[in-house]
């Protein structure tokens, strides 16, 4: 007998996400946290910017999700009151060699959809961001900050009102197939013992622990992760509001990241970041130091002195970090939403889903939702 119809495993965004989508076709929806809170992992340590689109290859999951999600989460928070400012941002090119990289990013962007993108050059930059030096920039009106954390909450709330439990301190320790779904093991926590219950369908939106939830079900089977650590710096307070768009400069060439770039809070203060620092292969999760290298301070002041260039030494302190559960740390890999292979039906990965997955989440949940619905009625 299935005691659930779905299951959705990892209460960051994304997971919110899925459960928001699912409770809101009338679907019984059980999500469980093993964390005490909500959003404790790449949620709550990430720029919290809704990306514009056009970093990603065309026909890409990152592509659609990304343009279609940063609608969708827009209009969320404005009838959930979560903050979300549309500051628009600058992807700039400080000499000249670099403006063909960004005439790439306009047709790419406009491909995937996203709107109102305008190359500018020397002078229109100085019109958007007089203290900003560069030749040229692709601005991206459309692109903005939110209250990461609070989206979520708001996710997970509209879930409960929708009749599904939201459950955090709840590990998921066995995923077996049953023969109605999909065995559910739960361990012990937030006072609670643990149990089983049997769900028609398992969402493995597990995070950072995406490929452990998948090997639970097959060791040899799923995608495997690879941590990627970020850091950033803050900016002194002093120059507060000295920028007012995001600024990026043009993506490596290797794609790895968008590049050391100036990121704004809510409340219009800066921070650089983040970086790319590669983990050993065998880091887990749990085991990753949260802590800023000062020694990095040097590396960050070079890169925002290139289009900041009254950032001093004396500017730059170690702020916060956050982790991306990437598929390669070298390039371009597309999110993994898909069916467990070679399992019974019922079991599904959501692995890789570093940036912009904040910015894709409602996206997501849509996308896993019509899954889900339609297997039912088939």
């Amino acid at each position: 007998m299935v005691e659930t119809q779905v299951t959705v495993v990892g209460g960051g965004i994304v997971g919110c996400a899925v459960a928001d989508a699912v409770a809101r076709r009338g679907l019984d929806v059980v999500l469980l946290e093993r964390e005490p809170a909500l959003a404790r992992g790449t949620t709550s340590r990430n720029s919290e910017v809704a990306h514009g689109g056009m970093y990603y290859p065309p026909g890409t999951l990152k592509a659609h999700f990304c343009v279609t999600g940063r609608r969708l989460l827009k209009d969320f928070c404005a009838v959930a009151g979560v903050g979300y400012r549309e500051c628009g941002k600058l992807i700039v090119a400080v000499e000249d060699a670099e403006i063909p990289a960004l005439t790439d990013l306009l047709e790419r962007g406009r491909e995937n959809g996203v709107e109102d993108l305008e190359l500018v050059d020397t002078t229109g930059v100085a019109g958007l961001e007089p203290e900003i030096r560069a030749v040229a920039a692709l601005v991206s009106p459309r692109t903005g900050i939110c209250d990461a954390e609070g989206v979520t909450r708001a996710l997970a709330d509209r879930a409960v009102e929708h009749g599904a439990q939201v459950l955090t301190g709840a590990p998921v320790m066995g995923l077996a197939p049953a023969s109605d779904g999909w065995r559910v093991d739960v361990g012990s926590g937030d006072r609670r013992e643990g149990w089983s219950h049997t769900s028609g369908w398992v969402v493995n939106a597990a995070g950072l622990f995406a490929d452990r939830v998948a090997a639970l079900a097959d060791p040899d089977a799923g995608p495997r992760q690879i941590l990627v650590k970020g850091n950033y710096f803050a900016v002194a307070p002093r120059h507060a509001g000295r920028v007012t768009h995001l600024v990026y400069p043009v993506p490596p060439a290797d794609a790895s990241s968008l590049g050391v770039h100036v990121c704004l809070d809510l409340a219009g203060q800066l921070r650089l970041g983040p970086d790319v620092e590669r983990l050993p292969s065998d880091t887990a999760p749990e085991d990753v130091d949260y802590g800023v290298d000062p020694g990095r301070a040097a590396a960050f002041l070079a890169g925002g002195r290139r289009f900041l260039p009254w950032l001093a030494a004396e500017d730059l302190r170690p702020g916060t970090c956050g982790i991306r559960p990437k598929l390669d740390a070298d390039g371009f890999r597309d999110f993994h939403v898909a069916p467990a292979a070679g399992l019974p039906p019922g079991l599904l990965h959501l692995c890789g889903m570093d940036s912009p997955g904040l910015t894709s989440a409602m996206a997501v949940g849509e996308h896993v939702a019509h899954l889900i619905t339609a297997a039912r009625a088939a």
